[in-house]
């Protein structure tokens, strides 16, 4: 049986939206985990800094999940950049406070960066299956942020 030149593009486009929607899932459970860390009480001198840094990144996460299949490899790319920007401003503001939970965070963060720059436009599904388990590890790591700073961001 012949292969024509198309069907290897559409093979391509599957598993660039596998690659999406393996993610944009992993996030989607994590972030079901990060807003059960919320807070709506406030504390008289205000919130720290980080605080605010913490929202963006938790709003960087939540914007793997609004990845299409469309948005390919390169969509991906780019949203984890904005997640590894957050995360970066984050850890700035909080290391003195969170030094293990931060830490966490960058490793998290630089593994899962390295895992998205290594994609092809036609990722394999062991490729999917790496990135798919380091975003699960940047959730892990910022859900635990949430957990340890969340008296402190009230």
């Amino acid at each position: 049986m012949k292969r024509s030149a198309g069907s290897g593009r559409t093979r391509s486009t599957a598993r660039a939206a596998w690659a999406c929607a393996s993610l944009a899932l992993a996030a989607g459970a994590g972030m079901t985990a990060l807003a059960g860390c919320s807070s709506s009480s406030s504390t008289s001198s205000g919130p720290p800094a980080y605080c605010a840094d913490r929202t963006n990144l938790e709003n960087s996460i939540k914007g793997l999940t609004s990845l299409s299949p469309s948005s390919g490899v390169s969509g991906l790319k780019t949203q984890v950049t904005a997640v590894a920007n957050s995360a970066s401003k984050l850890v700035d503001s909080a290391k003195g406070d969170f030094p293990t939970q931060t830490s966490a965070i960058t490793s998290s963060v630089n593994t899962l960066k390295s895992s998205v720059a290594t994609l092809s436009s036609s990722p394999s599904a062991a490729q999917i299956a790496t990135v798919t388990k380091d975003a699960g590890s940047v959730v892990s790591a910022v859900a635990n942020f949430m957990t340890a700073s969340s008296a402190k961001c009230t």
